[in-house]
């Protein structure tokens, strides 16, 4: 089975327990608290009312009353009953709980702790070899930052933020008025996924550089054309940015997979070439100087001569010292 499709029929199985205990809701509140959009909401509970107990006759499928303004579960066939985990399930669910932890933004700390605590009074033994466990059924906690709460107030809330944010790329921090969509997790960090009214396009605002956040009163309003895939790309290729063609060395490859750059060329030396937009000069001196031999600018004259001029103003101050 596919991840996506693993993913999929973890979100079917939990949605009858979950609107037997949240009746009437509607489809945009659910579709908030399970983390879909509302069409693929509706595409699930239409799936949903065709699965039941073997037989599979009316009798026996479950049975919704479902639209965009309410749904509810009128026969459950027995999937309201609690599942039982067993001590692998328990190990994996409480690593996972306590990796979602970390991740700011992405669940309330508070919730997360007290469910690790109950599964590992329920788990006992099992519980006690996760790296992190209590053992006491007590989880310490740490609070949550601040422009996290607010961010995920606003998901819920469905309410338009102001945030500040510092961009790494353009090496500047900016405020502007941004339309939340939903939280991801990409590559072990956590992002805010967002219409941003000024860039008219749908962002990536990954929390650690989110410096502010404040929920406002009116309403979260991204474009209904706004793109909600499961794919991203963090970067966006601004053509009105300056761009640099760069070498990287053999064994510096890694750099590609940590910042916006595109292939262009490869070298029988194992080295390549590639292109990168960059905000200021003085930033893309500082990055390009950081990785030493492993990175060597070909183009533009004026990004070469700023690394030049700057590496021997380096090399005489430790000439200076000696």
């Amino acid at each position: 089975m596919s991840a996506r499709l693993s993913v999929r029929l973890a979100r079917l199985l939990n949605m009858v327990p979950f609107f037997l205990a949240n009746p009437g809701m509607s489809a945009a509140e659910a579709a908030t608290e399970l983390g879909v959009s509302t069409e693929t909401l509706m595409t699930d509970l239409n799936q949903l009312w065709m699965c039941g107990l073997p037989g599979y006759g009316p009798g026996d499928l479950i049975d919704l009353s479902f639209s965009e303004e309410s749904i509810e579960v009128t026969f459950s066939a027995g999937i309201d009953r609690p599942l039982r985990l067993t001590s692998t399930e328990a190990t994996a669910l409480l690593v996972a709980l306590r990796s979602l932890t970390s991740m700011p933004g992405m669940v309330d700390p508070s919730a997360a702790q007290r469910a690790i605590a109950k599964i590992e009074d329920a788990a006992g033994s099992a519980a006690a070899n996760v790296p992190g466990a209590s053992g006491r059924g007590v989880v310490e906690g740490n609070s949550e930052n601040p422009a996290a709460a607010a961010v995920r107030s606003s998901l819920r809330h469905q309410h338009a933020l102001n945030l500040t944010y510092y961009s790494a790329s353009r090496d500047a921090v900016s405020e502007r008025v941004v339309d939340p969509i939903r939280t991801v997790l990409i590559d072990d960090h956590s992002y805010l996924q967002a219409w941003c009214r000024r860039a008219e396009g749908v962002r990536l605002f990954r929390f650690d550089r989110i410096d502010r956040a404040v929920e406002l009163a009116e309403r979260s309003v991204p474009p209904a054309d706004a793109p909600q895939e499961d794919s991203f790309e963090i970067f966006n290729d601004d053509p009105s940015l300056p761009q640099a063609r760069l070498r990287i060395a053999r064994g510096y490859a890694w750099v590609m997979d940590y910042y916006p750059m595109t292939q262009v060329g490869a070298e029988d030396d194992g080295s390549v070439t590639v292109t990168m937009r960059f905000a200021t000069p003085a930033w893309m001196t500082r990055l390009i100087l950081g990785f030493g031999e492993g990175v060597q600018v070909l183009s533009p004259p004026e990004l070469q001569r700023s690394v030049s001029e700057r590496a021997r103003g380096a090399l005489a101050a430790y000439g200076e010292l000696g």
